[in-house]
Protein backbone atom coordinates (compact mmCIF):
# COMPACT_ATOMS: atom_id res chain seq x y z
CA UNK A 1 0.00 0.00 0.00
CA UNK A 2 2.74 2.45 0.87
CA UNK A 3 4.49 1.63 -2.58
CA UNK A 4 1.11 2.94 -4.15
CA UNK A 5 1.03 5.61 -2.29
CA UNK A 6 4.35 6.83 -3.24
CA UNK A 7 3.24 6.10 -7.01
CA UNK A 8 0.67 7.95 -7.13
CA UNK A 9 2.34 10.84 -5.55
CA UNK A 10 4.90 10.61 -8.19
CA UNK A 11 1.96 10.78 -10.97
CA UNK A 12 1.51 13.97 -11.97
CA UNK A 13 5.57 14.00 -13.32
CA UNK A 14 4.89 10.77 -15.72
CA UNK A 15 3.80 12.94 -18.26
CA UNK A 16 6.38 15.00 -20.37
CA UNK A 17 7.22 17.54 -22.86
CA UNK A 18 9.13 17.60 -25.75
CA UNK A 19 11.65 20.15 -26.17
CA UNK A 20 13.74 22.16 -29.10
CA UNK A 21 16.59 19.91 -28.46
CA UNK A 22 15.08 16.53 -29.34
CA UNK A 23 12.40 17.45 -31.82
CA UNK A 24 12.11 16.78 -35.38
CA UNK A 25 9.60 18.67 -37.01
CA UNK A 26 8.49 17.11 -40.60
CA UNK A 27 6.58 19.45 -42.76
CA UNK A 28 6.79 16.91 -45.76
CA UNK A 29 3.75 14.80 -43.60
CA UNK A 30 1.21 17.68 -43.94
CA UNK A 31 0.89 16.03 -47.01
CA UNK A 32 -1.56 13.17 -45.94
CA UNK A 33 -3.29 16.01 -44.03
CA UNK A 34 -3.93 18.18 -47.32
CA UNK A 35 -5.34 14.66 -49.07
CA UNK A 36 -7.45 14.23 -46.67
CA UNK A 37 -9.18 17.57 -46.42
CA UNK A 38 -8.09 18.13 -42.60
CA UNK A 39 -5.92 20.22 -40.49
CA UNK A 40 -4.21 18.54 -37.06
CA UNK A 41 -1.07 17.42 -36.29
CA UNK A 42 1.22 14.08 -35.55
CA UNK A 43 4.51 13.01 -33.66
CA UNK A 44 6.07 9.92 -32.88
CA UNK A 45 8.80 9.11 -30.28
CA UNK A 46 11.25 7.03 -30.85
CA UNK A 47 12.44 5.57 -27.18
CA UNK A 48 15.95 4.04 -28.56
CA UNK A 49 16.86 7.68 -29.44
CA UNK A 50 14.70 9.78 -27.39
CA UNK A 51 13.91 11.56 -30.16
CA UNK A 52 10.71 13.42 -32.06
CA UNK A 53 9.18 13.70 -35.36
CA UNK A 54 6.44 16.12 -35.32
CA UNK A 55 4.22 18.02 -37.61
CA UNK A 56 2.67 21.02 -36.56
CA UNK A 57 4.72 21.23 -33.37
CA UNK A 58 2.37 24.31 -31.55
CA UNK A 59 -0.79 22.53 -32.13
CA UNK A 60 0.66 19.34 -30.54
CA UNK A 61 2.83 20.56 -27.81
CA UNK A 62 0.19 23.28 -26.81
CA UNK A 63 -3.53 23.09 -27.82
CA UNK A 64 -5.67 20.97 -25.51
CA UNK A 65 -8.73 19.02 -26.83
CA UNK A 66 -11.12 16.67 -25.59
CA UNK A 67 -9.98 13.27 -25.25
CA UNK A 68 -13.32 11.55 -26.40
CA UNK A 69 -12.98 7.97 -26.71
CA UNK A 70 -9.06 7.81 -26.42
CA UNK A 71 -10.15 8.26 -22.81
CA UNK A 72 -11.45 4.62 -22.51
CA UNK A 73 -7.84 3.77 -21.97
CA UNK A 74 -7.91 5.69 -18.88
CA UNK A 75 -11.40 4.24 -18.13
CA UNK A 76 -10.48 0.85 -18.61
CA UNK A 77 -7.78 1.28 -15.89
CA UNK A 78 -9.81 2.87 -13.30
CA UNK A 79 -12.57 0.42 -13.72
CA UNK A 80 -10.23 -2.88 -13.88
CA UNK A 81 -8.17 -1.52 -10.27
CA UNK A 82 -11.19 -0.56 -8.77
CA UNK A 83 -12.83 -3.78 -9.37
CA UNK A 84 -15.21 -2.30 -11.48
CA UNK A 85 -14.39 -4.29 -14.83
CA UNK A 86 -13.18 -7.61 -13.25
CA UNK A 87 -11.25 -8.68 -16.38
CA UNK A 88 -11.35 -8.44 -20.43
CA UNK A 89 -14.29 -10.47 -20.72
CA UNK A 90 -16.47 -9.05 -18.35
CA UNK A 91 -19.90 -8.39 -20.12
CA UNK A 92 -22.14 -5.54 -19.65
CA UNK A 93 -25.63 -6.44 -20.82
CA UNK A 94 -27.05 -4.44 -23.71
CA UNK A 95 -29.48 -1.77 -22.48
CA UNK A 96 -31.72 -1.87 -25.29
CA UNK A 97 -31.30 1.37 -26.44
CA UNK A 98 -30.39 1.64 -30.36
CA UNK A 99 -27.50 3.85 -31.17
CA UNK A 100 -25.89 4.80 -34.46
CA UNK A 101 -23.51 2.22 -34.45
CA UNK A 102 -25.03 -2.15 -34.74
CA UNK A 103 -21.66 -3.04 -33.14
CA UNK A 104 -22.58 -1.26 -29.63
CA UNK A 105 -26.17 -2.72 -29.77
CA UNK A 106 -25.56 -6.03 -28.13
CA UNK A 107 -24.44 -7.59 -24.70
CA UNK A 108 -20.70 -6.64 -25.11
CA UNK A 109 -17.10 -8.13 -23.18
CA UNK A 110 -14.60 -5.37 -21.96
CA UNK A 111 -12.79 -6.28 -25.02
CA UNK A 112 -15.19 -6.02 -27.77
CA UNK A 113 -16.44 -2.64 -26.47
CA UNK A 114 -12.60 -1.63 -26.58
CA UNK A 115 -12.19 -2.84 -29.70
CA UNK A 116 -15.56 -1.20 -30.83
CA UNK A 117 -15.70 2.34 -29.17
CA UNK A 118 -18.84 1.55 -27.80
CA UNK A 119 -19.42 4.48 -25.38
CA UNK A 120 -22.64 2.95 -24.07
CA UNK A 121 -20.62 0.33 -21.89
CA UNK A 122 -17.90 2.73 -21.16
CA UNK A 123 -20.70 5.09 -19.42
CA UNK A 124 -21.94 2.65 -17.91
CA UNK A 125 -18.21 1.93 -16.69
CA UNK A 126 -17.91 5.49 -15.68
CA UNK A 127 -21.55 5.62 -13.38
CA UNK A 128 -19.77 2.45 -11.56
CA UNK A 129 -16.89 3.77 -10.87
CA UNK A 130 -18.49 7.19 -9.73
CA UNK A 131 -17.69 10.73 -9.48
CA UNK A 132 -15.66 10.92 -7.00
CA UNK A 133 -13.88 8.05 -7.35
CA UNK A 134 -12.75 8.94 -11.27
CA UNK A 135 -11.80 12.27 -9.88
CA UNK A 136 -9.40 11.03 -7.47
CA UNK A 137 -7.60 8.96 -10.09
CA UNK A 138 -7.43 11.48 -12.72
CA UNK A 139 -5.96 13.94 -10.26
CA UNK A 140 -3.48 11.59 -9.61
CA UNK A 141 -2.54 10.59 -12.97
CA UNK A 142 -2.28 14.91 -13.59
CA UNK A 143 -4.54 13.64 -17.18
CA UNK A 144 -4.76 17.25 -19.37
CA UNK A 145 -6.93 19.79 -17.36
CA UNK A 146 -8.25 17.47 -14.77
CA UNK A 147 -12.14 18.88 -15.65
CA UNK A 148 -14.36 16.37 -15.19
CA UNK A 149 -17.33 18.70 -13.91
CA UNK A 150 -20.93 17.76 -15.33
CA UNK A 151 -22.07 13.76 -15.86
CA UNK A 152 -19.98 11.06 -14.47
CA UNK A 153 -20.89 9.35 -18.01
CA UNK A 154 -19.99 12.24 -20.35
CA UNK A 155 -16.91 14.54 -19.07
CA UNK A 156 -14.62 12.93 -21.48
CA UNK A 157 -17.17 13.72 -24.92
CA UNK A 158 -18.08 17.57 -23.71
CA UNK A 159 -15.07 19.83 -24.23
CA UNK A 160 -15.08 20.05 -20.14
CA UNK A 161 -11.82 17.60 -19.98
CA UNK A 162 -9.09 18.59 -22.33
CA UNK A 163 -6.03 16.95 -23.15
CA UNK A 164 -2.35 17.75 -25.54
CA UNK A 165 -1.25 14.93 -27.64
CA UNK A 166 1.68 15.83 -26.03
CA UNK A 167 0.34 14.55 -22.70
CA UNK A 168 -1.48 11.86 -24.71
CA UNK A 169 1.96 10.26 -25.59
CA UNK A 170 3.19 10.70 -22.48
CA UNK A 171 0.16 8.20 -21.27
CA UNK A 172 0.55 5.79 -23.45
CA UNK A 173 4.49 5.60 -23.31
CA UNK A 174 4.24 4.89 -19.43
CA UNK A 175 1.32 2.37 -20.57
CA UNK A 176 3.94 0.81 -22.73
CA UNK A 177 6.52 0.56 -19.90
CA UNK A 178 4.11 -0.12 -16.74
CA UNK A 179 4.32 3.17 -15.52
CA UNK A 180 1.24 4.23 -14.27
CA UNK A 181 -0.15 4.56 -10.78
CA UNK A 182 -1.56 1.11 -11.29
CA UNK A 183 -1.13 -2.83 -10.59
CA UNK A 184 0.57 -4.45 -13.61
CA UNK A 185 -2.08 -6.70 -14.25
CA UNK A 186 -4.22 -3.36 -15.44
CA UNK A 187 -1.65 -2.54 -17.05
CA UNK A 188 -1.30 -5.35 -18.76
CA UNK A 189 -5.07 -6.21 -19.66
CA UNK A 190 -5.51 -2.58 -21.18
CA UNK A 191 -2.49 -3.13 -23.19
CA UNK A 192 -3.91 -6.50 -24.60
CA UNK A 193 -6.91 -5.06 -25.89
CA UNK A 194 -4.67 -2.45 -27.45
CA UNK A 195 -3.29 -4.85 -29.91
CA UNK A 196 -5.18 -4.10 -33.49
CA UNK A 197 -2.77 -5.46 -35.67
CA UNK A 198 0.12 -8.70 -35.05
CA UNK A 199 2.26 -10.25 -37.97
CA UNK A 200 5.69 -11.16 -38.42
CA UNK A 201 6.95 -7.58 -39.21
CA UNK A 202 5.18 -5.14 -36.54
CA UNK A 203 2.36 -5.10 -34.13
CA UNK A 204 -0.23 -2.45 -34.05
CA UNK A 205 -1.47 -1.15 -30.77
CA UNK A 206 -3.80 1.73 -30.93
CA UNK A 207 -7.11 3.79 -29.49
CA UNK A 208 -9.19 6.11 -31.93
CA UNK A 209 -11.06 8.62 -30.22
CA UNK A 210 -14.10 10.93 -32.18
CA UNK A 211 -15.65 14.00 -31.11
CA UNK A 212 -16.18 17.51 -32.11
CA UNK A 213 -14.39 20.37 -30.88
CA UNK A 214 -16.17 23.81 -29.15
CA UNK A 215 -16.73 25.61 -32.16
CA UNK A 216 -18.35 22.04 -33.62
CA UNK A 217 -15.77 21.03 -36.10
CA UNK A 218 -15.06 17.02 -36.32
CA UNK A 219 -11.98 15.74 -34.16
CA UNK A 220 -10.38 12.79 -34.84
CA UNK A 221 -7.78 10.89 -32.49
CA UNK A 222 -5.46 7.71 -32.72
CA UNK A 223 -2.89 7.26 -29.68
CA UNK A 224 -0.72 3.76 -29.27
CA UNK A 225 2.22 2.38 -30.31
CA UNK A 226 4.50 0.45 -33.12
CA UNK A 227 6.72 -2.56 -32.01
CA UNK A 228 9.27 -3.76 -34.80
CA UNK A 229 11.73 -6.17 -33.96
CA UNK A 230 10.90 -5.31 -30.18
CA UNK A 231 11.45 -1.84 -30.66
CA UNK A 232 8.14 0.48 -29.43
CA UNK A 233 7.56 3.89 -31.37
CA UNK A 234 4.97 6.06 -29.67
CA UNK A 235 2.19 8.41 -31.62
CA UNK A 236 -0.20 10.01 -31.85
CA UNK A 237 -2.05 11.78 -34.75
CA UNK A 238 -5.00 14.50 -33.81
CA UNK A 239 -7.13 15.49 -37.06
CA UNK A 240 -9.53 18.29 -37.43
CA UNK A 241 -12.22 18.54 -40.30
CA UNK A 242 -15.44 21.21 -40.44
CA UNK A 243 -17.22 18.35 -43.05
CA UNK A 244 -19.84 16.89 -40.38
CA UNK A 245 -19.82 13.88 -42.83
CA UNK A 246 -16.30 12.95 -42.83
CA UNK A 247 -15.36 8.95 -42.94
CA UNK A 248 -12.95 10.03 -39.64
CA UNK A 249 -13.37 6.28 -38.85
CA UNK A 250 -11.10 5.62 -41.93
CA UNK A 251 -9.47 8.76 -42.54
CA UNK A 252 -7.66 9.21 -39.52
CA UNK A 253 -6.14 5.25 -39.96
CA UNK A 254 -5.49 6.37 -43.24
CA UNK A 255 -3.40 9.03 -42.45
CA UNK A 256 -1.37 7.43 -39.69
CA UNK A 257 -0.58 4.33 -41.98
CA UNK A 258 0.73 6.97 -44.52
CA UNK A 259 2.76 8.51 -42.04
CA UNK A 260 3.91 5.29 -40.75
CA UNK A 261 5.22 4.02 -44.30
CA UNK A 262 6.92 7.95 -45.33
CA UNK A 263 8.86 6.40 -42.45
CA UNK A 264 9.88 3.44 -43.38
CA UNK A 265 7.37 1.42 -40.81
CA UNK A 266 5.46 -2.22 -41.60
CA UNK A 267 8.25 -3.95 -43.03
CA UNK A 268 10.06 -5.38 -40.10
CA UNK A 269 13.50 -3.79 -40.63
CA UNK A 270 12.98 -0.18 -37.91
Amino acid sequence: MRKLLYILFLAPYFFFSCSPNNVNEDNSIKNYFDSASVTGSFGLFDNGTGHFTIYNLKRFRDSSYTPASTFKIVNSLIGIQTGVIKDEKMVIKWDSVKRWNPDWNKDLTMEEAFKVSAVNYYQEVARRIGKDTMKKWIDSLSYGNKNISGPVDSFWLNNHLKITADEELGLVKKLYFGQLPFYERTQEMVRKVMLREDNSNYKLSYKTGWGKTENGKELGWIVGWIEENRHPYFFVLNIESPDGHIDMMNVRLKILKEILSQMGFFKGKK
